[in-house]
């Protein structure tokens, strides 16, 4: 284990064995305020991509509430680790979501709640990008008793289940996410942040002159409105006109969301 400390803040990088996913996991711990008796706890997927944005530098301009964020690394196997646990998409992409979804409520989270046995946790959030952001958001909505809101960022909220060439292709039918969320219950005082780019993608497949990348977060939207949450007030929803899929957009999203969650008013 590495610890750094920049005047008030705290970076340690350390290694978790998983027995699920029979791998070691690199996680990094950022925490300005550890020392306080509360605290909310953040997990981010794609954790390097925190260090790719500078996220040290980031945290040390924004004055939040107590908070500590685990960066997870990725492993090589991403595109099958990161996915939804009902099942693989169309290509036979996150035969491991299950497994992953596992090491975060089985082990990680306990981890943490022991590394931290001083601190009673608040709330517990999970954000993350393309990929990451959808099974950060799937494994959140599935354990409400852990979670309580989710940031997605780029989200790949395209997973669907048959090719969207397919003849038999139905959008509300076969994009998972938004199947899973409109059959599942209401839960109650979660909250929603998600962000998109307009120039995110160029896919428009239904040529409505909105990609679709927007189109499926707006949809997922209109969904959990439908089920009682409030746009504003439960969901916050950032487009950006210069929003592109990649690091550098994701790191200028950021700190909204930051201040959303935490921001001291």
């Amino acid at each position: 284990m590495e610890t750094e400390q920049i005047d008030d803040l705290m970076v340690e990088n350390i290694e978790l064995q998983s027995r699920y996913l029979k791998r070691t996991v690199r996680i990094d711990l950022y925490h300005n305020d550890a020392e306080s008796e509360f605290c909310n706890l953040l997990l981010v997927n794609d954790g390097q991509d925190l260090v790719t944005m500078d996220f040290k530098s980031m945290l040390k301009k924004l004055k939040l509430k107590p908070l500590i964020i685990a960066g997870i690394h990725c492993s090589d196997d991403r595109k099958n680790e990161y996915g939804m646990s009902v099942g693989t998409d169309y290509k036979g992409w996150g035969a491991k979501a299950g497994l992953y979804e596992k090491f975060i409520v089985k082990e990680l989270i306990p981890f943490l709640q022991n590394r931290f046995s001083t601190i009673t946790f608040n709330g517990t959030s999970f954000a993350g990008f393309s990929l990451g952001a959808l099974s950060a958001f799937d494994i959140a909505w599935n354990h409400p008793e852990i979670f309580s809101m989710s940031a997605v960022f780029s989200g790949s909220l395209w997973w669907r289940a048959i090719d969207k060439n397919d003849k038999a292709y139905n959008p509300w039918v076969h994009r998972m996410m938004h199947r899973q969320v409109n059959e599942g219950e209401y839960r109650k005082e979660f909250k929603f942040f998600f962000e998109c780019g307009e120039l995110d993608e160029t896919e428009d497949r239904n040529k409505n002159g909105v990609i679709d990348s927007i189109d499926d977060t707006i949809d997922l939207m209109r969904i959990l409105i439908r089920k009682g949450y409030r746009e504003g007030k439960d969901i916050h929803y950032l487009q950006m006109r210069d929003g592109r899929h990649d690091v550098s957009s994701w790191a200028k999203a950021f700190p909204a969301f930051l201040k959303w969650g935490w921001g001291n008013k």
